[in-house]
């Protein structure tokens, strides 16, 4: 499913150990007695020489005992051959590493570095472009990197179609719409200001949106601060139309997210940067509230790259790429243990949330909603932690966890994608079915029984329920977006396979996308939004 794949597959080199080319060339030719090994109908591998030099050979396992994930695998990993790669001889690397680096040249934001960058990027990923593609792959399919996307904002809401081009409607009183004015729009609209700028990523905060282009260059509208102050509103400047953001312009940026007190971006080469909330140096370093230069996120991450980043109300979430495998990381305010580590204690520099280890969880897409938190693994299990209010845990109940705990109601569930808001949580799993549970009010966990009329849309759900309206779209479901803000109702986003956009809950401002009755407010059921977004 396109939320979890980037449309390449994941390359598996298997216990194949690498060898120099020198260590080939400098190895005297022999006559080379051809063997013929058959692997049709054999469980054995077969042996194809790739020259006359028996040293080369190509290991080639029988395709017929293969599942067809297995078998896609085998046929990325061979696609280095099957046309000419234009390399310049390298006789340090060896075959399987100059595949990594034909498939690494292949990514959007690997085209444009220099051999500098692209060397700086080898060296943190671990000195290996098997390392670099994993960092590469690892970023796309957690952060819909080059796809389409939906954010459901606070009270706004942004659509970016596959090819770059930008929807926005709802509340626009800080200009967060970005076309010019600061009326309100309940029909999608293009941003035509940015006709010619392909973008790649959006975040929406409240009163605020920002947008990456794919050349890195980031676009802010809206209140002109990247946080509020702790006590009151920061911001008295208003943006109505997208513009580049002048401090970040010497830094290539792949993601942002928006917290509450504070703005964080990401860059291609895994390095996290934070504007604003630097009083007593709650993100490791003192800064004035409204200050709008970039600082680097200090402490355990320097050195490590990062593939994705998530905001919550006062805290950050890391997703590292280490040749280990993939950690999380969490830096902020640790009231009701949102950070992980087993207190509630804050810290001011990232620290590696242990218990995924303990877990034998590989984390691969993280979510921060407004106070708790959630993580996907590789064997498609689900963790949640934090406050636990309403059931946005999934774990039957309304109590905090301080550390991230397996959801056992999905156990016979693999889960590609998970969204959180303001206690709510809503799960993706590999066919497309949708989960969700925890606060019910504007009717935004999709849960509407009994048609338009109340039935039990607003009630509070403690264990993940399957919701059954997105089940009647009769199509897969690739991306769930949901507000995550304390002071704005909640809306839902689901995006299909095909590109089609459903919304559902608070619409009061026109953040659905759709016109709703005299009186109305919300919607129960998911109604197609008139965007197509492929």
């Amino acid at each position: 499913m396109d939320a979890t794949t980037s449309g390449t597959p994941t390359v598996q080199y298997h216990n194949i150990p690498d060898q120099p080319i020198t260590a080939i060339v400098a190895a005297p030719v022999s006559a080379f007695l051809r063997q013929v090994h058959h692997c049709f109908g054999d469980s054995t591998p077969g042996e194809f020489p790739l020259a006359a030099n028996p040293s080369i050979v190509l290991h080639v396992l029988t395709t017929c005992n293969l599942d067809p994930q297995d078998l896609a695998k085998l046929e990325a990993t061979c696609s280095f051959f099957r046309q000419p790669a234009n390399f310049a001889p390298d006789y340090e690397l060896s075959i399987s590493e100059l595949a990594a680096l034909d498939m690494c040249q292949r990514r959007a934001i690997f085209k444009p570095m220099t051999d500098e960058e692209r060397q700086s990027l080898k060296h943190r990923c671990g000195g290996s472009w098997k390392l670099v593609l994993r960092f590469l792959l690892a970023g796309e399919a957690c952060c819909r990197r080059e796809k389409s996307q939906a954010i459901a904002g606070p009270g706004h809401s942004i659509a970016v179609t596959s090819s770059g081009a930008v929807y926005s409607f709802g509340s626009n009183s800080s200009g967060q719409l970005g076309h010019g004015n600061t009326e309100e729009d309940w029909r999608p609209q293009q941003i035509r200001s940015l006709q010619g700028i392909r973008i790649i990523q959006a975040a929406a905060g409240a009163g605020r949106t920002m947008l990456i282009s794919d050349a890195g260059r980031v676009y802010a509208f809206g209140k002109d601060s990247f946080g509020e102050a702790e006590y009151g509103v920061q911001g008295t400047k208003l943006v109505t139309t997208p513009q580049p953001v002048e401090s970040l312009k010497d830094i290539f940026v792949v993601q942002a997210a928006i917290g509450n007190f504070f703005t964080a971006v990401l860059s291609r080469e895994g390095r996290v940067y934070t504007f604003s909330w630097g009083k007593d140096s709650k993100l490791g370093h003192k800064t004035e509230p409204n200050d709008v230069e970039p600082q680097p996120l200090l402490g355990a991450l320097e050195n490590i790259p990062v593939v994705q980043i998530a905001a919550g109300y006062c805290y950050l979430l890391c997703l590292a790429c280490q040749p280990s495998g993939m950690s999380v990381y969490s830096v902020g305010c640790g009231l009701g243990g949102k950070l992980g580590h087993g207190s509630r204690t804050d810290e001011k520099y990232p620290r590696l949330i242990e218990q995924f280890q303990l877990l034998n969880l590989q984390p691969m897409v993280v979510a921060a909603g407004a106070w708790h938190a959630a993580v996907v693994g590789r064997d498609g299990r689900v963790c949640t932690w934090g406050w636990g209010r309403y059931g946005c845990l999934g774990h039957g109940n309304e109590e905090c966890e301080s550390v991230p705990k397996v959801v056992e109601a999905l156990r016979d569930v693999k889960a590609v994608h998970v969204a959180t808001g303001d206690y709510t949580t809503f799960v993706v799993s590999d066919d497309g079915d949708v989960y969700s549970f925890g606060c019910g009010e504007s009717a935004s966990l999709g849960h509407n029984t009994a048609g338009e009329g109340q039935g039990n849309r607003h009630a509070n759900v403690l264990s993940p329920e399957l919701v059954m309206s997105l089940k009647q779209v009769n199509e897969r479901v690739v991306q769930i977006s949901l507000t995550n803000s304390i002071y704005w109702n909640a809306h839902t986003f689901a995006l299909t396979e095909s590109g089609k956009l459903y919304a559902f809950g608070a619409g009061d401002k026109g953040q659905l996308g759709i016109e709703l009755a005299n009186n109305q407010t919300e919607r129960g059921n998911p109604e197609r939004v008139d965007i197509d977004l492929n």
